[in-house]
């Protein structure tokens, strides 16, 4: 594997790969002396066009846990921000002798394009509304966990209920494909003005019935609602949007028996999640943000990693 650039890179046996290896990885986060020597003497750039908490702090702890030399980038400190164009910006990096590129741009697609520029190789961290591979795979990570913690094993015939904000969603579309390769089953969530075009040919269900599609799901996965991409009036208000979408103290009753709760982050809470579905002891929310690191160690090991046994 070259780059991660869509959940469609991984097939089985990759993603199980880069799970498995997760798992040894997290491990590290309860050493005394956090560090591996797996990634010694390369050089990561993290470079963000977009805000982010979650994703580059995981990624900058993870590369730097592997003992490789990790460098962050913003679109505000870079000279992106006096009128250079992102092909000449990742170009002059590359040249520098980067081993890999760690970037998020609000274009959809741009990851893909850097890839074709650069001689370093390339992790999508999100691009526009297209994609967040590894995401996906941290939040397979903690739905795995989850399983194996309640007697279960694997995603065959687990149903993953995504709701929420699917039109300006880039996790959605990573965990719909991966889910697919780990037989995960998805159904979609939504009222009708939140669904991408063309979400019909995803190749799983769709509803506007959230209180149908939670009767039976093992997982729940909220998105939030985006409201920095809406220009129009997408629901009528906030209030009106949790009652029918939101995951409140009723649903999170209504959830079947070892169901769990997953969230990529950041919550509104009162919004797509009530802050008792937020904190509730089937709650994953922080176990995703610990797996992040493992999963984004993982990931890093597979591109660069060699086949010494650093670990």
């Amino acid at each position: 594997m070259r780059h991660l650039l869509s959940a469609a890179d991984l097939d089985l046996a990759s993603a199980q790969s880069i799970l498995d290896v997760a798992e040894e990885m997290q491990q590290v986060q309860s050493r005394p002396v956090k560090k591996l020597p797996a990634l010694r003497g390369r050089t990561v750039v993290n470079i963000f066009f977009e805000d982010s908490t979650r994703t580059r702090t995981s990624f900058e702890i993870a590369g730097k846990w592997l003992s490789a030399d990790t460098i962050n980038v913003s679109a505000k400190g870079s000279s992106v921000s006096k009128g250079e164009s992102l092909r000449d910006t990742m170009l002059t990096l590359d040249a520098m002798g980067v081993d890999a590129f760690v970037i998020r741009h609000p274009s959809s697609g741009a990851a893909q394009q850097v890839a074709g520029w650069v001689k370093a190789q390339v992790i999508n961290a999100g691009d526009g509304q297209h994609e967040h591979p590894t995401q996906a795979l941290l939040d397979a990570y903690s739905m795995r966990h989850h399983f194996r913690s309640i007697g279960s094993d694997g995603f065959a015939g687990k149903k993953i209920a995504i709701v929420g904000d699917l039109l300006h969603s880039r996790v959605v579309r990573s965990n719909v494909l991966l889910q697919r390769t780990l037989g995960g089953e998805v159904v979609l969530v939504a009222p009708p003005t939140l669904l991408p075009t063309g979400v019909e040919t995803w190749g799983c269900p769709v509803t506007s019935d959230f209180d149908a599609a939670i009767a039976d799901a093992d997982i729940v996965m909220m998105l939030r609602v985006q409201r920095e991409r809406m220009a129009g009036g997408f629901f009528p208000t906030e209030r009106e949007y949790a009652e029918g979408y939101g995951l409140t103290e009723a649903r999170l009753a209504a959830m079947k028996p070892g169901a769990a709760i997953c969230h990529p982050g950041p919550m509104n809470r009162g919004v797509e999640i009530s802050s008792a579905a937020a904190d509730a002891a089937n709650s994953l929310v922080l176990d995703q943000v610990a797996g992040g690191v493992a999963v984004r160690m993982s990931v890093l090991y597979h591109l660069l990693g060699s086949d010494e046994g650093a670990m």
